[in-house]
């Protein structure tokens, strides 16, 4: 019993840890991208989403990036006016669109990946115990979604 309620009295201090750790290598990241590509850490990922996941849609963005349908339609406009993503008519649903990397945002993220992960090396590859952190973080993001816990309410 003693235990648990020492975890318990610990866990306001790991979600700061979590908070804090998340948005300096998200600034690390962010900085790096912006200096040698001139793209952000979000359009980052979504672009990588993007080659992962070929005629994704915007919603299975927002599910993926946990955040409002309007909020990633922007950024898509954005990125598609910069001419690195292209909308296509999604042929079973009309409402929606597909969304593919130009050739463009190919090229793009194919450059900014090594950055990314050149820079992501240099920050996490001497951690201690990198795999163990790396499973439990897996394990607790696999928990949240599917649970459905912390989605965007609109």
């Amino acid at each position: 019993m003693e235990d648990k309620r020492a975890a318990v009295t610990a866990l306001p201090a790991l979600f700061a840890d979590l908070v804090r750790c998340e948005t300096r290598l998200y600034n690390a990241l962010n900085d790096r991208l912006r200096e040698q590509h001139g793209l952000t850490t979000a359009q980052y990922e979504i672009l990588r989403y993007l080659h992962d996941h070929p005629e994704a849609r915007v919603a299975d963005l927002a599910t993926e990036f946990a955040a409002g349908v309007g909020a990633i339609s922007k950024g898509i406009d954005r990125m598609e006016n910069l001419g690195w993503v292209e909308r296509r008519p999604n042929p079973t649903d009309r409402r929606s669109s597909l969304l593919a990397l130009s050739h463009n945002g190919s090229d793009l993220f194919d450059a900014a990946q090594k950055t990314f992960t050149t820079r992501l090396t240099e920050l996490l590859a001497d951690l201690p115990a990198l795999t163990t952190v790396a499973r439990t973080l897996a394990h607790l993001r696999t928990t949240l979604e599917d649970r459905r816990i912390g989605l965007p309410a609109g």
